[in-house]
């Protein structure tokens, strides 16, 4: 459940675009864990950080909250005031629909010019929620366009005006889940799993709580956001734990946030699938292979189902899976469909990355080839028994 009101909600597809652009620049700018609890490189394997497990653009706070209360403290008398506080806002949220929109489009540069126009006009008009709500989607553009140092300013500034402010712990909570992976890719590890781990004790104190209240004492949006953000800490912290070789942990990170998005959203929204893909990888850096395989076959079907804007980075995981249970044939197909998916949405970072996945393909079946040909030199008996069986 969005807690953007409709008022600047955009298509729902476009809404996951922009939530699928955070995680694709988190997974490429972190290391993987390989099969032995090493490090390899980069994969188009996402997972969000800056992308939550909710679907959205990444912006924490409605619309009520940020453009609400203002100008009905103000004095009923003062008509003028009230009206020119009511012009700001109604251009700040021209400005920012329009700035989503560049985002969506790839048009990056301009949404943070047009960005900085919403900044302005907000500390004109001393409109501290619209403040809150443009730095937010500020440090989520520098995010996404790798500026992590930016992006951390950015998030620091958001916090503390919500910090100064009346705001409810959830809406810090959510600024501090974007914050931890950036201060992880910065080389903070420890400031990160601190916070990893604060978030997720404090949600889950906040869960039992609200578990003791009468049925009719919380609105029901409020409970669903707390469990949405509890999947988005765990999944966060699933990704920091597989960058430090702790798979096993990783794993548990992830089912329990694939639960939770299981139980709320169901199997075939982006987020569940998306996680359940996320999953497999964990399996998968552990050495069980089927279990991963069975995993990552479920979401690459459901992936297909519904049309999923992250098909191919799923396509791509069920290949890299396949390769490591030694089904070359099955792998490369998986390969060569993720790279069409991927060629389709214009993610020319991921095609980049599975057309060398193809030729590392191509050149392990060579060498393959190359092994058993040495073999039946040194062997013939053994190769005529061999094509005989054949």
């Amino acid at each position: 459940m969005s807690l953007l009101s409709s008022l600047l909600r955009l298509p729902q597809r476009g809404l996951v675009m922009t939530a699928v652009a955070t995680r694709h620049r988190l997974r490429l700018a972190g290391p993987r864990p390989d099969r032995n609890g090493g490090q390899c490189r980069g994969t188009p394997r996402r997972a969000a950080a800056g992308r939550a497990v909710t679907v959205g653009s990444g912006l924490s706070l409605s619309a009520f909250f940020l453009f609400s209360g203002e100008a009905t403290k103000k004095d009923e008398g003062d008509t003028e005031e009230g009206e020119a506080k009511a012009d700001a806002e109604d251009a700040i949220i021209l400005l920012l629909k329009k700035a989503k929109l560049n985002i969506m489009k790839g048009e990056l540069e301009e949404a943070e010019r047009i960005l900085h126009e919403a900044a302005w006009l907000s500390q004109q008009s001393d409109n501290k929620a619209a403040i809150i709500y443009t730095y937010d989607m500020m440090a989520n553009l520098a995010f996404m366009r790798g500026q992590l140092e930016h992006a951390e300013k950015l998030f620091k500034a958001t916090m503390s005006y919500l910090l100064a402010g009346d705001v409810k712990q959830v809406s810090a909570l959510r600024i501090s889940n974007k914050l931890f992976p950036i201060l992880f890719l910065l080389g903070r590890d420890k400031l990160a799993l601190a916070g990893y781990q604060f978030c997720i004790l404090t949600l889950e104190e906040k869960i039992a709580k609200q578990k003791d209240l009468v049925p009719d004492a919380l609105p029901e949006e409020e409970r669903v956001n707390t469990h949405l953000l509890l999947a988005m800490s765990l999944d966060s912290y699933a990704r920091y734990l597989l960058a430090h070789s702790q798979a096993a942990l990783a794993q548990t990170m992830y089912e329990r946030a694939l639960q939770i998005a299981m139980e709320i959203h169901g199997e075939t929204h982006p987020q569940t699938v998306v996680v359940m893909s996320d999953l497999a990888t964990a399996l998968d850096s552990q050495g069980l292979y089927d279990e991963a395989h069975a995993r990552v076959s479920r979401a690459a079907e459901l992936a297909q189902q519904t049309e999923h804007p992250e098909a191919h980075v799923i396509l791509n995981n069920l290949a890299g899976i396949l390769v490591h249970k030694g089904d070359y044939s099955q792998a490369r197909r998986a390969y060569r469909a993720a790279l069409e998916q991927a060629e389709k949405s214009g993610d020319g970072v991921s095609v980049r990355y599975i057309e060398k996945e193809l030729a590392q393909l191509a050149k392990r079946k060579r060498m393959q080839s190359k092994a058993s040909a040495n073999s039946q030199v040194e062997d013939p008996g053994k190769a005529g028994a061999e094509a005989r069986r054949e």
